[in-house]
């Protein structure tokens, strides 16, 4: 019996001792080298000096006989119209404040976690082509600066400090190097980007691509350090590989990336790809941060963005055609 009740306490010790080794492990990977979501600016480890980033090697993909070469650039401001909210759209359709963080809208100016197709379709927009479609992604803050308009304190969540409004707001239709696109269907929607990268098992849906001005061949995952004069910019390439059935599907399989080559995965298509450049004026040294969920911490690799398209039938045919006849529109 002594002999039993010896083992049974060495189990329960055992048992005990992994619980606490557990425990004491995930509270040092929770506190790493990132701070917590409580306002605090992100770490130095997440910014990288642009000057120590070696120029890209990848080239892009040469055209084929069939490609489709043409760009369109659409002009929907800067969001001078403090159109904000934390909700999504696309991921989280009538849950008001799902995001819990804020996002920052261009286009489409009843956007918001409720907004049905037709109202959608019967919105006014920002855009000057007249395009109703919404685009829109997670504000960038100065933590060093305290929040002082509404919309800038809504979120909480650990979101805090002054929304900076970007300098420059870049929206680029693409074609496809190797084939001709087709058009997008009306109300499809689309994200780039994963929001939840820093507790994610792997970084296969990291899309943005952080820099500076003055290095456009150079990019990278963290906060760019800039030199002055330079401004900072973030880059959101969406897929463009349509399974020709759906317009929503959560686990992202209706729209996918081309592989490097541009060849759309089997059973995908082209359809025009959506390209998002932001630029800010942030002095040198100044920190940033990136709205983002708690438990993701700010981390620059959690940057997303998000796309409902609302263009008219007419409005997609025009820009289908001006990829595909290798036009600059």
């Amino acid at each position: 019996m002594g002999k039993e009740r010896r083992l049974l306490t060495l189990i329960v010790c055992l048992a005990l001792g992994g619980v606490l080794a557990a425990a004491v492990l995930g509270a040092s990977r929770a506190s790493g080298p990132h701070h917590g979501a409580d306002g605090s600016p992100p770490a130095a480890s997440d910014y990288q000096d642009m000057r120590d980033v070696p120029p890209a090697t990848q080239p892009e993909p040469p055209a084929g006989p069939d490609a489709s070469t043409g760009t369109v650039a659409v002009d929907c401001g800067r969001n001078e119209e403090a159109h904000y909210n934390e909700d999504n759209l696309v991921v989280s359709p009538g849950l008001a404040g799902g995001a819990h963080h804020t996002h920052s809208y261009v286009g489409n100016l009843a956007t918001r976690a409720t907004s049905t197709d037709e109202e959608l379709a019967a919105a006014p927009t920002t855009c000057r082509s007249g395009d109703r479609s919404t685009y829109y992604w997670p504000v960038l803050r100065r933590p060093d600066r305290p929040a002082t308009r509404p919309y800038e304190k809504a979120a909480g969540h650990g979101n805090t400090g002054e929304i900076l409004l970007p300098a420059e707001v870049g929206l680029e239709f693409r074609g496809n190097p190797t084939s001709k696109v087709v058009a997008m269907p009306r109300f499809l929607r689309v994200i780039t980007g994963d929001a939840v990268a820093f507790t994610a098992a792997t970084d296969a849906d990291v899309r943005a691509r952080w820099g500076c001005s003055g290095f456009p061949d150079r990019s990278t995952t963290k906060y760019p350090k800039c030199p002055a004069g330079d401004r900072l910019t973030r880059t959101l390439s969406f897929p463009s590989c349509w399974n020709g059935l759906d317009t929503v599907n959560d686990t992202r399989s209706h729209l996918r990336f081309p592989a490097v080559n541009g060849v759309c995965p089997p059973g995908t298509f082209p359809v025009p790809e959506l390209r998002i450049s932001l630029a800010y004026d942030v002095p040198p040294g100044a920190p940033v941060a990136l709205d983002s969920f708690p438990e993701q911490r700010h981390s620059p690799r959690t940057d997303h963005a998000m796309f409902v398209n609302v263009m008219t039938d007419s409005q997609m045919a025009g820009i289908v055609a001006c990829l595909n006849e290798g036009r600059r529109c």
